[in-house]
């Protein structure tokens, strides 16, 4: 490096002491670098790293000499573009993370790519990012990237931006063009009412303005790269906020020598301790923390914000994979079936409304469709479609406000700020590949009044023959009537199904059994009975096939008849889902051994009762309910 270059880029006294490893004590900041393609990205940060003192001793001397046996002239990029196939083609393909420090806090800084075809690498990176740093080239001037990503780190709540004008060098360090370039992209920052927090004239090459003032811009006033971003207001540290943890899986081991179930996931913020009082969302289940786990380690008092740990509970409950933890007491998430967003298209196909997604938000996932399109624009342009209603869709590089409705209730928060980013932002996937971003701005409604709106079109628009309910019942001596029998063995819900549907055909009743392995098999015909058993209940797809369900039971139940249907392992909003789509008729709900999931059943059957024993008691139960008629006036 020349001496000139040293002398405009002299690192301050603190940044000079920086380490690799700092003090735990210093808070952290995750902060995002963006830009359009070769504007410098990758350079500003690697020049930062060097300028800072934070580089393994003689990392800079091994990139030297592997640009000398390459025969490429050194690039600062290459500290960070570790990937072969990103320094031979000289563009960042995925969102690399750097650490380093001043005195004043610890720094993830991420890298994101700035070519089109990587724009998924970039939301993907910019999703936990409390600031941006957006990077212009001062010689090819503001881009159609460099508003994409603007709007994109706006559009996910990134509400403290830095613009950084690079490669002044190349432009002589002209203040005219950093002028011109400062006031467009300034007014349309403020076209998406995003204030920047300034704009800063570098040169990544050189190493001018990043941790110092450099001789060579004598007419800008305004302080250096580091000193800008040690100005950011950070959210706090991810341990002090509010506890979120989502819900990767469930674990047993019987070596263990009890039965506890261990509930495994790793803090998004916040931190769980001993003693706590939590509750599960959406499924509301509340305990006491037993003991909080880890992999091949002794118990602890409690576990931070990004550590992977499992809890025990004072009380054995079944929580399902994709649940929300959070601590009694504090901020609760927000738990429903519709919400408003903001969301970046990426897919080859359009975004149309009607058609299944998959979202996932933290461990979550869960189908969704879109239930509005409420305005639609192109992220570089800014121009809105004529109207939603009218365009329909969603295409490519888009960015929309849109109203998205779950197949069943979720729990996250609102994503707008850093806070909360891992259960407020999101991915959607189309045809196995993720193919959209966005960010939740705003609660809409829960499963009860999104299915009851659901439920008041359909009968709306319901055409009903020339024969009367009344006269239904009259005819069958039975009331219509949906009867789900739950429990944990399939088995034999499956043969206690059977066997009550014959004895009613034999007492002369109109009753069909419909099971979930047929709606399975209406999905794939090809299917074995086995592989349709799996799949009606495969976290996948049941929430499809238990809507699917609700509409035939609804269906027959409109035809007078008695409808017999099994889920294992039934859940209170499970059973709400059903009774809303079974209206106006009844359901009633018995249930095979123990209640796991508050579901308030008509008759509890111990595990192991005789058949036949099952029978008698489901069939006197509909007796005294007056589904079954023994005389109708």
């Amino acid at each position: 490096m020349a001496a000139a270059d040293l002398a405009h880029a002299a690192p301050s006294q603190a940044a000079a002491a920086a380490t690799a490893a700092p003090p735990p004590e210093l808070p952290t900041m995750n902060v995002v670098v963006v830009g359009h393609v070769d504007h410098g990205k990758s350079t500003v940060v690697g020049r930062l790293l060097h300028d800072t003192g934070v580089l393994p001793h003689g990392k800079i001397e091994q990139v030297r000499s592997n640009c000398e046996r390459s025969g490429k002239p050194f690039e600062y990029a290459f500290l960070i573009d570790a990937l072969q196939d990103e320094q031979a083609q000289g563009i960042t393909i995925d969102a690399a993370r750097v650490f380093f420090r001043s005195d004043k806090r610890r720094y993830i800084i991420i890298d994101a790519p700035g070519h089109i075809e990587f724009l998924k690498n970039m939301i993907s990176g910019a999703a936990r990012a409390e600031a941006a740093i957006l990077v212009i080239d001062a010689s090819e001037g503001v881009r159609e990237n460099s508003r994409r990503h603007g709007y994109m780190a706006a559009m996910l709540g990134i509400r403290q931006l830095l613009v950084v004008v690079n490669k002044m060098d190349l432009v002589d360090y002209d203040e005219a063009v950093f002028a011109a370039i400062r006031d467009e992209y300034e007014t349309f920052l403020g076209e998406i009412e995003v204030e920047p927090r300034g704009f800063i004239p570098v040169s990544g090459r050189h190493g001018d303005n990043l941790v110092g003032r450099s001789e060579r811009t004598p007419w800008y006033e305004g302080a250096a790269l580091l000193e800008q971003i040690d100005a950011f207001a950070s959210a706090g540290a991810e341990t002090a906020q509010a506890l979120r943890l989502p819900v990767q899986d469930v674990y047993k081991f019987p070596t263990r020598g009890d039965d506890a179930r261990i509930i495994a996931g790793t803090v998004a913020t916040g931190s769980v301790r001993v003693g706590d009082t939590v509750e599960f969302l959406p499924s509301r289940k509340r305990a006491r923390v037993r003991s909080v786990e880890g992999f091949q380690v002794a118990s602890r008092e409690q576990a931070a914000a990004g550590v992977a740990t499992g809890v025990t509970l004072t009380e054995e409950l079944y929580v399902r994979p994709g649940e929300l933890m959070y601590r009694v007491g504090e901020p609760a998430p927000q738990v429903g079936t519709t919400f408003r967003c903001n969301l970046f298209w990426l897919g080859r196909n359009p975004l149309v409304p009607g058609k299944r997604y998959r979202l996932k938000l933290a461990t979550t996932r869960v189908g969704v469709h879109v239930k509005e399109i409420v305005q639609v624009m192109d992220a570089a342009t800014l121009e809105h479609s004529e109207t939603a209603g009218h365009k329909g869709h969603v295409g490519r590089h888009e960015v929309a406000e849109c109203v998205l409705e779950t197949q069943n209730p979720i729990a996250f928060d609102l994503g707008i700020g850093a806070e909360f980013a891992a259960t407020g932002r999101f991915v959607l996937v189309d045809e196995y590949e993720i193919a959209g971003g966005g960010i939740v701005t705003e609660y809409v409604s829960g499963l009860k009044a999104s299915l009851r709106e659901h439920v008041k079109q359909r009968d709306y628009a319901w055409v009903r023959g020339a024969i009367s309910a009344e006269q239904r019942i009259e005819r069958y001596q039975q009331r219509p009537r949906l009867v789900v029998l739950t429990g944990e063995d399939g088995d034999v819900l499956h043969e206690f199904a059977r066997d009550l549907e014959d004895r009613l055909f034999r007492a002369g009743r109109s009753a069909y059994y419909l099971g979930l392995t047929n709606l399975a098999r209406g999905l794939d015909a090809t299917m074995d009975e086995a592989a349709a058993r799996a799949a009606a209940h495969a976290d996948e797809d049941r929430s499809e096939h238990l809507r699917r369900l609700g509409e035939v039971a609804h269906i027959l139940g409109d035809a007078g008849q008695i409808v017999i249907t099994t889920v294992t392992d039934l859940d209170a909003a499970e059973a709400e889902i059903l009774r809303i789509l079974n209206e106006p008729n009844d359901m009633l709900v018995i249930r095979v051994g123990a209640d796991h999931h508050a579901v308030n059943a008509d008759l509890v059957l111990a595990p192991g009762t005789p058949p036949e024993q099952a029978v008698a008691e489901a069939y006197r139960l509909l007796r005294e309910r007056e589904v079954v008629l023994e005389y109708y006036l």
